[in-house]
């Protein structure tokens, strides 16, 4: 068969409609602009540039379908509610971002995060990363999970699905653990309060996971079984290394030069020690976890982001209803 056909008929067979940059930024209609250039600046993270003009032609036009989305979610609840004769507390909508180490996760939170609440309404938009579920460094340390952080295993998902479930549930003051960078670490006695949102992002690598399902069909529930929407952020592998090691050697000469940083002693070593660091950690850990973990689930999502050098948004794929 020839090969045009084979190539349109795997794209007829997609579960998604793809758009590049120009169709999708069409969609944006007359969603308004709420975000100052100075705004945008604050919200990129370390090695991650986000233009307004970005924004504007991906961000906006996502903006808007979450908004028909949430509303549409919101009808189905009164419904439900009506149907069940109950009068169950108000159910927030739930955004789950998933994507590899250095894709660019946190920015794209941090975005919609500030778009999504300045919408007309003004709804209350939390952000949650799972990261202040893993596990403490002292249980990773003692279970031999160190060299995987950040796989499926080293997450406390108990807790996680815990959280979920009384956000979903209406309940009030939720709180969610902190984890800090600088020291790698969860911290004890600090947390967040999460309360009665009307909207939450869910940011981490392995929020759209699966596991094996029991053969006695006993329910088995999954973090993305409390999403509404999912968005999946891509790139190539070889971009991400790119991205990855350039933070890397960043921090070198920021965060890592305190004394107080679990990763100080990187500051201490020569640049080609900590560029062959930086690809080790990557290639040993990050990738794998990629590989094996966080790539598998992207056709799980309802929208896939893909990246290109530049770290704008090349492409955009929403998943057909």
């Amino acid at each position: 068969m020839d090969q045009k056909v084979l190539v349109k008929q795997e794209m007829d067979l997609s579960p998604y409609r793809v758009f590049d940059e120009k169709q999708w930024a069409r969609l944006r209609a007359d969603t308004p602009m709420t975000l100052t250039e100075a705004e945008v600046t604050q919200l990129q993270g370390l090695n991650d540039p986000m233009s307004i003009e970005q924004v504007e032609k991906i961000y906006l036009p996502l903006s808007r379908l979450l908004a028909f989305y949430a509303e549409s979610t919101f009808g189905l609840h009164t419904a439900t509610q009506q149907f069940l004769g109950t009068r169950d507390s108000k159910i927030p909508f739930i955004i789950g971002v998933a994507g590899s180490v250095s894709v660019g996760k946190s920015t794209t939170s941090r975005v919609l995060r500030e778009l999504l609440a300045r919408w007309p309404a003004s709804p209350k938009v939390d952000l949650v990363t799972t990261d202040g579920f893993l596990h403490p460094n002292a249980v990773l340390e003692r279970e031999g999970l160190m060299g995987k952080k950040g796989f499926p295993e080293s997450f406390d998902r108990p807790s996680l699905l815990k959280f979920l479930s009384d956000i979903k549930a209406g309940k009030r003051n939720v709180r969610a653990p902190v984890y800090s960078h600088f020291y790698y670490d969860v911290m004890p006695g600090h947390s967040v309060t999460v309360d009665k949102p009307d909207i939450l992002i869910v940011e981490g690598l392995n929020v759209l996971q699966t596991r094996e399902l029991p053969k006695d069909g006993r329910a088995v529930p999954f973090v993305s079984d409390f999403f509404d929407f999912s968005v999946y952020i891509d790139a190539d592998e070889q971009l991400l290394e790119d991205w990855y090691v350039e933070r890397f050697m960043r921090l070198r000469e920021t965060a890592f030069r305190d004394p107080s940083s679990y990763f100080h002693r990187y500051s201490r070593i020569n640049d080609e020690e900590a560029l062959e660091t930086a690809l080790r950690i990557w290639r040993d850990i990050n990738l794998v976890n990629l590989r094996e973990n966080i790539f598998p689930t992207r056709p799980r999502a309802d929208l896939i982001l893909t990246k290109d050098k530049s770290h704008k948004i090349s492409k955009v794929a929403l998943r057909k209803i």
